[in-house]
């Protein structure tokens, strides 16, 4: 961030917002979820309502309040889901020291269960890509739709000397860095090189909030995901439309990356002008309007 005023002081507008959303915690039959929610009544919380539910899953260095800007969006007239992944915010850690995505997909479906959520479309930000993809893939008739967000494709497919590498650099950067660290020394490779210091802060903010021993086991899942194989499945079974979206000058999975996912879907990858990874908190409006226009397909039962 280019200002010297403190994160703390640039965020608080977004703050401020975010309290409209109070956290939340359930209790499911593998352990306590964290998040927080839009849209809905006290006497609506179950998939009955008139529109679909739509469930947002953020990226390893992130969390439910990331999402601020699409809790609190005028355009998205639906009732919205924001989860704390296992091991971040109030959420309890998966079982496994070294987890693949089966782990992470349990918990979603045992939280998704607790509220009484049977169909729900689903949005995936980065590493939240391979959560949202693995539920599709092994349920498929529970999910009415994708929204992959600069998906994070993971290493599962990759060679093995390349996966422990790039498990073992971040792991490294962890111990060395702490989240505090990560977020003064890594945030700023989330966003587009000219974006303002209220975007560029609000990742900052959320990145020094996750605890390590839940980006630890992300780490792993990053290294065992698979993206493109669990799509590909997800696709073949028609369940439900997909879209594909990236930063223009994201720099972490870059377009020609997404590209190749979007290939898997079928469909033409959206690309957010302005936005670096981040483009849900970056670029809002942009973002709002590529999830309207796939809520409209998924509402339309497009497959």
């Amino acid at each position: 961030m280019q200002s010297e005023v403190p994160v703390d002081d640039v965020v608080a507008p977004l703050r401020a917002r975010l309290d409209a959303f109070p956290y939340r915690t359930v209790a499911t039959r593998v352990g306590t979820v964290g998040y927080r929610c839009a849209g809905i009544t006290s006497e609506a919380h179950d998939a009955h309502d008139a529109h679909v539910p739509v469930v947002m899953l953020h990226g390893i260095g992130s969390g439910a309040a990331s999402w601020v800007a699409q809790l609190d969006a005028s355009g998205l007239d639906v009732a919205l889901y924001a989860w704390d992944a296992p091991g971040y915010g109030e959420t309890s850690n998966v079982a496994e020291a070294e987890p693949h995505a089966e782990a992470y997909a349990d918990a979603l479906e045992a939280w998704l269960d607790a509220l009484g959520l049977d169909r729900v479309a689903l949005v995936g930000h980065s590493l939240g890509a391979i959560m949202a993809t693995k539920f599709a893939s092994r349920a498929p008739q529970r999910v009415r739709g994708l929204f992959l967000c600069s998906p994070a494709n993971g290493y599962g497919k990759a060679d093995p000397e390349a996966r422990a590498s790039k498990r073992d650099s971040r792991l490294a950067m962890l111990d060395k860095l702490g989240p505090d660290g990560m977020a003064r020394e890594r945030s700023d490779n989330l966003v587009a090189p000219d974006a303002a210091d209220l975007p560029r802060a609000w990742v900052k903010w959320n990145m020094a909030r996750v605890l390590p021993a839940g980006y630890r086991q992300a780490t792993h899942l990053l290294s065992n995901g698979d993206v493109a194989g669990e799509l590909a499945q997800y696709v073949s079974a028609l369940a439900g439309p997909v879209a594909v979206a990236v930063g223009a000058v994201d720099g972490i999975t870059p377009p020609a990356a997404c590209e190749t996912i979007a290939r898997v879907a079928g469909v033409p990858l959206q690309i957010i002008e302005g936005a670096g990874h981040a483009s849900y908190i970056e670029t809002p409006d942009m973002l709002n309007a590529a999830l309207g226009a796939w809520l409209d397909r998924v509402a339309a039962g497009e497959r």
